[in-house]
């Protein structure tokens, strides 16, 4: 693996352990996770503290009714859930759970750069993105937050450069136009929080029927 720059920020991490993100932020957090040994141990610290704290924490009687409730569940059929995917060639195991095991069905979107939307709804939209080298994205800021995951290649933009394994993490405050690197496409894991707001023309006429 190479080396990682960009991780998890404390805050974020927070959030995710505490499982107080939207969907399509946890999967990319969870996807950069499982390619970052830091962001892994960094997890396991956070998990053992909440752990610590609820073992701390007072304890609450319990009525003897819900008691016999918990207890009567005993007895029901147990399911045990299906192992998550693994890891399949540039895709993560969060990703490939994403992608419901399938390939990805690119979409064009102009400039040959293309997309694949793997949900979308009010919590914002998941996408992967598939940018060929030194081909740029138009220069654009945020509605909310927008996480980018890089799975193969890299990109640069104001902010520095991302290679395989950076997590990007954008705001409102966030003005910029990413172009992919020499080398490897480009292919990134992208969660917005909603609409992306282009500062050009064109790429707003065509907004809506590609759904970024």
């Amino acid at each position: 693996m190479k080396t990682i720059n960009h991780h998890i920020p404390e805050a974020l991490m927070v959030a995710y352990t505490a499982g107080k993100l939207s969907h399509v932020y946890e999967v990319v957090i969870a996807a950069h996770i499982s390619m970052c040994d830091r962001c892994r141990a960094d997890m396991s610290a956070h998990e053992a503290v909440a752990g610590s704290v609820m073992e701390t924490t007072k304890s609450e009687a319990l009525s003897q009714d819900f008691k016999a409730d918990v207890l009567s569940l005993l007895d029901e059929p147990f399911e045990a859930p299906a192992p998550r995917p693994a890891r399949q060639g540039i895709y993560p195991g969060p990703v490939i759970e994403a992608l419901k095991n399938r390939d990805p069905r690119w979409r064009s979107v102009g400039m040959g750069v293309k997309q694949d939307i793997l949900s979308e709804g009010q919590e914002g939209s998941l996408r992967l993105l598939s940018i060929p080298p030194g081909q740029a994205v138009p220069d654009h800021s945020h509605t909310g937050m927008e996480l980018t995951l890089v799975l193969q290649g890299s990109f640069l933009d104001e902010t520095g450069r991302f290679g395989v394994g950076d997590l990007e993490i954008a705001d409102d405050d966030l003005d910029h136009s990413p172009v992919a690197g020499d080398g490897d496409t480009c292919i990134c894991l992208a969660a917005t929080g909603g609409p992306l707001k282009f500062n050009s023309l064109v790429p707003r006429l065509l907004q809506p029927f590609f759904r970024i």
